[in-house]
């Protein structure tokens, strides 16, 4: 059986697409709402794996929210580029996750963004951070990759 990227490497293909004319701004690139959108689209698919699905979400009165979020971007993408994001776990905490997404373009295999975000986990109803469950926090730790922030271009604070 062949070996998923997610069993060799800890990062996990979240998203795959193509950028449309109507995700370009008026100088013919891929406009920042747009990276934003599709990282988010990652967001769900990365938190689903590690166990905070819709249902859970739902069944639980659970949430997530972003304390903080950085892009890097790289190389511009322009409309009928075909690209893709994986994503990975780079801490897990009792109630905060931190993640990166990495965003490339699929024919050149160049990175055109990447994005490290800080989210927390939250009860909806009372509206305070929550402690994850054990088997979502297990699960997410299992997942953790080593990540050097400024190697991406990323300045930590």
């Amino acid at each position: 059986m062949k070996k998923s990227v997610s069993d060799s490497d800890g990062w996990v293909p979240t998203y795959r697409g193509t950028v449309f004319p109507w995700h370009c701004d008026h100088i013919g690139h891929m406009n920042v709402m747009w990276f934003v959108g599709k990282f988010d689209e990652a967001t769900w698919q990365l938190f689903s794996k590690i166990g905070i699905t819709p249902s859970y979400i739902r069944l639980q009165n659970r949430g997530m929210a972003g304390l903080d979020q950085r892009i890097s971007y790289h190389r511009e993408l322009k409309a009928g580029d075909v690209i893709s994001i994986r994503s990975a776990v780079v801490e897990m905490r009792e109630k905060v996750i931190r993640y990166v997404h990495e965003m490339r373009n699929d024919e050149t295999g160049e990175r055109s963004a990447a994005m490290i975000v800080t989210s927390v986990h939250m009860d909806t109803e009372k509206r305070k951070s929550f402690p994850f469950p054990k088997e979502i926090l297990d699960s997410g730790r299992a997942m953790i990759i080593p990540f050097d922030p400024e190697k991406w271009g990323f300045r930590e604070k």
